[in-house]
């Protein structure tokens, strides 16, 4: 019988507990074991220091408490997992999930009620104090006090991540998605509640993402009638909201690189990414069956760059009549030997004359060529110089790239004049070769020699 008459039978069921006297119920009830019907106390801390809320007896029960943690991780961590078993392996993953929200649920119910810590350090919140001691980021500090002030204005959320059922990043997806609810004039009381519960239910099926999904149009399933519309017109608004924050900018680092910025549409997004994934894919594929590491990132950025290279620029506007063109100006003397630069558009902006060469095999541009007292000796016509018709053909005929030990597939490939388009070269099929744009840009570099074998592979050698 403990103080007050209270009994085992009479202690409170943990499906009944509140986010506010859960702390109490977890302390007492890991400190009661129940032997043949009898309570016994807890060798690590009798009830008089359970109850002692001020700290002032001899051992404190958090103390305590955090202390039986730090001696089981510490032995955990002295252990060797190369040694355990897969089940074992399993086991300890899954229950560091369940702990890992267990210990998140008891971080935000501290910090919900750490103001008594921000008052004595001055701070707006106990953000301050977590970036000063503890050396967290105040962004991540004052989202983690942000998250708790609302875990805690929801008690299945509580509940969910004291029982390690609903994950950190869960309780903020669904928390967003309730405060979203309770600013909704169309949403009751009553649709929050039903909301919060269908979310907890979910947070055991589905992973963060898709409950951000299902949080979305959460108001849908509990009424698909009388909110189905109101979620077509707030995605409208979202579509239109996106279309005002679109933008697009670009800085030159000089060093021949450009950083793009730009914010689109999640529709434009998810289009673009699946392309750059359409062309990024297959290379990673390639370079990882010849046991090569390559990052992922450069080759969506090498995928992009390809997306804008081969664009039909047939499809842009036109300004004057004309196509859209870039000009590319050069002196004649750069033109017909390796090294050198040319300038590209109006803007002063430079490559080099391998480069341009480059370019000019597959996009349209107008050649500006210069004498030597800058006078224009020749505005060349604006070539697409494989036309796709060509481009076809040569894909029937070189099956992929034709540089030798390049197996990349005549979709990746790009057309290559043999004698040079600035030398004359014709744009007939037997001057052109298809090359994957890492050969096709090693072909213009003036570091590298090739030849033409009988089969009609390009083997390349390094100058020295």
């Amino acid at each position: 019988m403990w103080p007050g008459g209270a009994s085992a039978a009479s202690l409170p069921q943990k499906s009944s507990l509140t986010c506010g006297n859960w702390w109490i119920y977890w302390s007492v009830k890991s400190k009661i074991r129940v032997y043949d019907g009898h309570l016994e106390r807890g060798s690590a801390m009798s009830v008089e220091n359970h109850v002692d809320h001020w700290g002032t007896s001899p051992r404190e029960p958090v103390a305590a408490a955090l202390a039986g943690i730090e001696t089981a991780l510490g032995e955990l961590l002295a252990m060797d997992p190369a040694y355990w078993r897969t089940s074992q392996k399993k086991d300890v993953l899954a229950r560091l999930e369940t702990l890992k929200a267990q210990q998140a649920a008891l971080e935000l119910r501290v910090l919900a009620t750490a103001g008594d810590i921000a008052e004595e350090t001055g701070a707006k919140d106990a953000s301050g104090w977590i970036r000063t001691e503890l050396l967290v980021d105040r962004g991540v500090g004052r989202a983690r006090v942000k998250l708790a002030g609302a875990v805690a204005k929801y008690d299945l959320v509580a509940a969910g991540l004291a029982d390690g059922v609903v994950s950190q990043d869960k309780a903020r997806v669904i928390t967003n998605a309730l405060d979203a609810i309770e600013t909704d004039p169309a949403a009751s009381a009553e649709d929050l509640v039903l909301a919060e519960k269908l979310l907890v239910d979910h947070a055991s099926r589905l992973t963060a993402n898709e409950l951000r999904i299902v949080g979305k149009r959460i108001l849908a399933e509990i009424d698909p009638e009388r909110f189905e519309a109101a979620e077509a017109k707030a995605l409208q608004r979202e579509e239109e909201h996106a279309q005002r924050r679109t933008f697009y900018s670009s800085r030159d680092n000089g060093d021949g690189t450009v950083d793009i910025h730009a914010r689109v549409s999640r529709a434009v997004g998810v289009r673009l990414r699946t392309m750059l994934d359409s062309l990024a894919q297959p290379r990673k594929w390639s370079a990882e069956d010849k046991g090569r590491k390559v990052s992922y990132e450069r080759l969506l950025g090498q995928a992009f760059a390809r997306v804008v290279e081969t664009y039909d620029v047939d499809l842009l506007p036109r300004h004057g009549g004309h196509a859209t063109t870039v000009f590319v100006t050069m002196s004649l003397e750069d033109l017909r030997k390796d090294l050198g630069t040319a300038a590209l558009g109006f803007d002063g902006n430079q490559v080099s004359a391998a480069e341009a060469r480059r370019m000019a095999c597959n996009a349209d541009l107008v050649p500006v060529v210069l004498g030597t007292d800058s006078e224009v000796l020749d505005l060349g016509r604006t070539a697409r110089l494989a036309h796709p018709i060509q481009h076809k053909a040569l894909r029937l005929r070189d099956k992929c790239c034709q540089a030798e030990g390049c197996d990349a597939p005549a979709a990746w490939t790009e057309a290559h004049h043999l004698k040079p388009w600035s030398e004359g070269g014709k744009t007939d099929l037997a001057n052109m070769v298809l090359l994957c744009p890492s050969d096709h840009r090693r072909i213009h570099d003036p570091g590298y020699g090739h030849e033409r074998l009988l089969d009609g592979q390009i083997r390349f050698t390094r100058r020295t």
